[in-house]
């Protein structure tokens, strides 16, 4: 039964670990039975208020505890190796976005979990909010027709003191990555989850003004299957805009600004009108409104272990598996290949390019700096 699995937490004295326990606590979905971490000053502190052992090795908690679900909490660069022990004990995994730093590491996953048996998930908790379920619901109605154009404004705004916090941060060797590989794998993922994935990705990426090695801005424009265009753009030194994301089609548009959505309806479609209109300026009637969501999920992490303890117990996929976490982690290796060759990439990534690129930027050979005065 759902209620009876066994999870132990590997990174407890990570910052979302805490969300994990509160998460797992509101789910009642199961029993946290053991917490591993390397610094164990937090970790130790968490797993006695929790009632389970700690563990300054994540192999002997695997061992000795035997968990159902192993909860990866570590710095993105940890995930492929502690995912693939955790196969290895027989164990589900839920890691934390992203899936890893390099598409051909999540590749890695992504198999060993298919020769295990067992589930990859990722927590990219914000598709379970209400009004990116019903935006979602809408679009495969095909209330907004033929894809036209997708516009996705994220500022994640971040202090000098966020990245001075640990030594990890907005490094290339401890994160793999700036904003594109912490803050904005949540935009990322909502964007392929809605539009579906791009083929053609054409990046520009920016140290503009953080101490660090990483990007904290990055720009994007992407080609998708049909030729629509895509607009992408996500900041830790913007701040006071809300983030947005339009999916806009010939019969229709959604747009989502915070926990608000709003449709835009044409009559008639843009493509009918435009070959029917007698005049040289009309265009469509177009109709706003703003759209009462349906009451659902909170978007929180109790939501994703619900949903992970439902789909071990009745044999399916959970919604965000390791292949669709792949998606948004295909975009920010294209982002920052494209910025660094000063060419398009298509999707795939050629996965040995961007280990190469990244096997650069991790020993200094090659350096993220501001754009020139």
């Amino acid at each position: 039964m759902a209620g009876n699995l066994k999870f132990a937490i590997i990174g407890a004295s990570a910052g979302i670990a805490e969300s994990h326990i509160k998460a797992l606590n509101t789910a009642g979905v199961g029993t946290i039975v053991g917490m591993a971490d390397i610094a164990p000053a937090t970790g130790t502190k968490r797993a006695q208020e929790a009632g389970c052992p700690f563990f300054a090795d994540h192999k002997s908690m695997l061992a000795t505890v035997k968990p159902d679900v192993a909860v990866i909490t570590t710095p993105h660069p940890l995930h492929p190796a502690l995912a693939l022990d955790a196969f290895a004990a027989g164990a589900h995994v839920l890691t934390e976005k992203p899936l890893a730093v390099s598409v051909a590491e999540a590749d890695r996953m992504i198999a060993a979990a298919d020769a295990a048996k067992r589930i990859l998930a990722v927590n990219f908790q914000m598709r379970y909010a209400a009004v990116v379920e019903h935006m979602k619901a809408l679009i495969g109605q095909g209330v907004i027709g033929r894809l036209m154009r997708v516009l996705c404004l994220e500022p994640w705004y971040r202090t000098d003191a966020y990245y001075k916090s640990a030594s990890w941060r907005g490094s290339w060797a401890g994160e793999g990555g700036g904003v594109l590989m912490n803050q904005a794998p949540h935009t990322l993922d909502l964007l392929c989850h809605l539009a579906g994935p791009p083929k053609k990705v054409w990046g520009w990426v920016r140290t503009r003004f953080h101490p660090m090695e990483c990007e904290d801005s990055a720009q994007a424009m992407f080609e998708y299957p049909e030729g629509a265009p895509g607009y992408l753009t996500v900041s830790t030194v913007e701040a006071g805009v809300k983030g947005r994301i339009q999916v806009v089609g010939d019969r229709g548009a959604l747009e989502r600004v915070g926990d608000d959505l709003h449709r835009c309806t044409f009559e008639p479609a843009v493509l009918e009108h435009m070959r029917n209109a007698p005049g040289m300026w009309d265009g469509p009637k177009a109709n706003w409104e703003k759209v009462e969501v349906p009451a659902g999920g909170g978007g929180g992490h109790a939501d994703v272990y619900k949903d992970l303890a439902a789909a071990i117990r009745e044999g399916r996929p959970p919604r965000v598996t390791g292949r669709d976490a792949l998606m948004s982690l295909e975009l920010a290796n294209a982002i920052v290949l494209s910025s660094f060759t000063d060419k398009a990439v298509t999707l795939p990534v050629d996965r040995a390019e961007y280990a190469a690129l990244l096997a650069d930027l991790k020993s200094g050979k090659r350096r993220l700096g501001p754009p020139p005065a």
